[in-house]
């Protein structure tokens, strides 16, 4: 039986993985989900769980993705501010991937092991700016994601979480999806599952494919760098940082990059 693309993508892959790394022993790796059952971070959670698990096959790793929130490798969060940040401060050394909420302050606030994969209202904000230098009057709204955006394997992701969900995938479910796949993508890479390990790992050394079109890295302030797509009337009508107004390569001209104090 021929296996779907994506499965021999992921497959291959692992196989070379295996090939440099033929000790990997047979893990488990728990997430913890923080969250609404309904909501659609934990759908795309769900699908990026999906995906990390094809790979897992062949590394010997099994992933599970639970409300139970001690003794996990990470935690993917979909809470409000309040909860986020003391789910941050009792599970000190776990990283804890806010996947929901938007509001600058929690950037600023930079606890160590919040990591913020959704966009920040000022990364918004300044993509808008951008866009609204070259294209005066446009009334385009930056996001995180599109269920229309094709390029970079965008358009596969989509149609796999519309086949899974039977939904189109939103800013939280891309969010929920690479939280999952980012950690898994680091478990793969770092050979461990230890929360704090990964943690370090997260921060230092990541260079993740989220279906964007360039590597994604953690800030200093916790924040995941990445483009952002300009939408009007449903409609994409361009990416930020946009050209001619920042370097189209600058992730950095999104948002703040600093901490507002030091941690």
């Amino acid at each position: 039986m021929r296996l779907p693309k994506l499965t021999r993508t992921l497959a291959l892959g692992a196989a070379l993985a295996c090939a440099a790394h033929p000790a990997i022993a047979e893990v488990n790796v728990p997430l913890g989900f923080a969250g609404d059952p309904a909501s659609t971070a934990w759908s795309g959670a769900k699908q990026g769980l999906a995906e990390a698990q094809i790979q897992g096959d062949f590394l010997g790793q099994t992933y599970t993705l639970t409300p139970r929130l001690t003794e996990v490798s990470a935690i993917i969060a979909a809470v409000p501010p309040a909860a986020l940040k003391a789910l941050a401060l009792a599970h000190p050394g776990v990283p804890v991937l806010n996947v929901s909420r938007t509001e600058d302050a929690l950037r600023s606030d930079c606890q160590p092991n919040l990591l913020h994969v959704i966009p920040s209202d000022q990364m918004r904000a300044d993509a808008q700016a951008q866009w609204q230098k070259a294209h005066p009057g446009s009334g385009a709204e930056a996001r995180a994601w599109h269920p229309n955006f094709e390029k970079y394997a965008a358009s596969q992701l989509n149609h796999r979480y519309a086949e899974a969900t039977g939904k189109a995938m939103d800013d939280a479910a891309w969010a929920g999806w690479a939280a999952v796949k980012l950690v898994s993508d680091m478990v793969a890479r770092e050979e461990t599952t230890d929360a704090s390990k990964l943690l370090e790992a997260l921060r230092a050394r990541l260079a993740f494919d989220g279906q964007k079109g360039q590597d994604l890295s953690f800030r200093d302030n916790g924040q995941l760098r990445q483009p952002l797509l300009l939408v009007e009337t449903n409609k994409i009508v361009g990416e930020a940082p946009v050209r001619g107004v920042a370097d189209a390569e600058n992730l950095d001209s999104l948002g703040p990059v600093a901490c507002a104090r030091a941690h």
